[in-house]
């Protein structure tokens, strides 16, 4: 029983990552979710040039009212590395936020430190794309 297969979450009926979540999305969540019949407009913002998932009052938007996860099978990659962050170059649970990432093993942490580093290239080069000058809406008219 671990912090990233989902048990503990479930055992302790915590969801406090899904409250007001700025949860980004790669373009394989984002096409993953859509194949399961969902439109990209229900479930994704852009923030900062990053696809995140959308909050509904507050809650992921797919958040049930159980403290469940509709599409738990098909959740975005950073939902299944949580709670392991990058701090630097360095992966660690994020344990001012999540109240069980004590409980994070080594062996968790060390399988899913190369994953959230990969996860996190991505999203800079999401970030990079989207500052882009040719990508920006607001053109200067000088």
């Amino acid at each position: 029983m671990g912090l990233l297969d989902g048990e503990i979450c479930l055992k302790y009926k915590c969801f406090r990552c899904c409250l007001n979540t700025e949860m980004p999305l790669t373009e394989d969540d984002i096409a993953r979710i859509e194949a399961l019949g969902y439109s990209r407009d229900y479930f994704v913002v852009i923030k900062d040039g990053v696809p995140r998932l959308r909050n509904v009052n507050g809650r992921c938007v797919f958040l049930n009212d159980d403290g469940l996860c509709r599409i738990y099978e098909h959740r975005p990659i950073g939902c299944r590395l949580y709670p392991i962050i990058q701090v630097d170059d360095y992966c660690m649970p994020d344990y001012e936020y999540c109240p069980y990432a004590h409980l994070v093993t080594e062996e968790e942490l060390n399988r899913a430190c190369p994953l959230v580093i990969e996860l996190n290239r991505k999203l800079e080069e999401i970030r990079k794309k989207s500052v882009h000058p040719r990508n920006n809406a607001y053109r200067s008219n000088t």
